[in-house]
């Protein structure tokens, strides 16, 4: 018997809503079109499309069922509209990427707001965005850009990973150090066992002078992989520098991350902040010396 192929297309479903009360009480009809893929597991998602015609926004899982029984293939509009605007998007995305890579800045930022325009929910489309005005250091346009990405769960995604990281790294090495933090602390919300990410936290918090933080989530990066290169120089950077006390790794990874007094007792009791230490030294100095994470 041959096999039944998955489900793929752009639908349309009515949605029928009531406005008004009493005698101005009406139902009104409105025609609304899904990009609809059946996954491998047969669960069914469907993605809202834009007024360009692209899909865009979160996948939603519809019963079969109700997918069935309540949306109507459109394999017009698929192939008239939708194939051709989504090959405008992908061409626009990778020119930006490109000229991104390519140091020009100016015409990434073209190719990149052309997508925009398009579908202004895409992942790389915003990061992209985001690392350009970063790259020119124009911070307040890429905290808008942050604004969006942290709310937008998809950019933590696995697919996306190299994009997020060197999204976060921008946002820190630019001085947003408030945003990066809130953006890594969403990511971990979303992606718990990534050792790179608490290491990263780790790092903001330290540039925040926070130490304590600092020392927990770098720790749990170490619980992670042990064999965490740069982990394991940042730790040996903080006995060195008198922030902690002397310990072996095993010794820092034993210790429970909720174990408050745990904790507490790898810090110096006389330490100084790197925020205080960075008052009475050349500005920068100690950030300098970690310049390779």
């Amino acid at each position: 018997m041959r096999k039944r192929e998955r489900i793929q297309g752009i639908f349309s479903a009515q949605t029928i809503s009531v406005i008004g009360t009493g005698t101005t009480k009406r139902k009104t009809k409105q025609m609304t079109y899904w990009y609809a893929e059946e996954q491998e597991n047969g669960v069914l998602k469907v993605q809202a499309i834009n007024t360009n015609h692209i899909p865009t926004g979160p996948l939603v899982a519809v019963e079969m069922e109700m997918f069935l029984r309540d949306y109507h293939p459109e394999p017009e509009i698929y192939v008239e509209k939708v194939i051709p605007n989504l090959k405008k998007l992908e061409k626009s995305i990778s020119l930006g990427e490109s000229h991104r890579t390519n140091g020009e800045n100016y015409s990434a930022e073209y190719e990149f707001n052309k997508a925009m325009s398009l579908d202004e929910m895409n992942v790389r489309v915003n990061f992209g965005l985001g690392l350009t005005y970063l790259a020119r250091g124009e911070v307040d346009r890429a905290d808008n850009i942050f604004k969006r990405l942290v709310i937008l769960e998809s950019c933590f995604e696995p697919q996306h990973k190299h994009l997020f990281n060197e999204f976060g790294i921008s946002l820190r090495k630019n001085g947003m150090l408030k945003q990066a933090l809130d953006y890594y602390l969403k990511a971990v919300e979303l992606v718990k066992e990534d050792e790179n990410l608490h290491l990263n936290i780790a790092r903001v918090y330290f540039e925040l002078g926070e130490l304590k933080p600092c020392l927990q989530y770098l720790r749990q990066a170490l619980r992670l992989n042990k064999r965490l290169e740069e982990a394991c120089i940042f730790l040996n950077f903080l006995k060195g520098k008198g922030f902690i006390e002397e310990c072996t790794l095993e010794q820092v990874i034993e210790k429970t991350a909720d174990d408050k007094k745990a904790l507490e007792s790898l810090l110096k009791t006389d330490l100084v902040s790197p925020t205080e230490q960075k008052q009475t030294k050349k500005p920068g100095h100690l950030v300098k010396e970690l310049n390779f994470m």
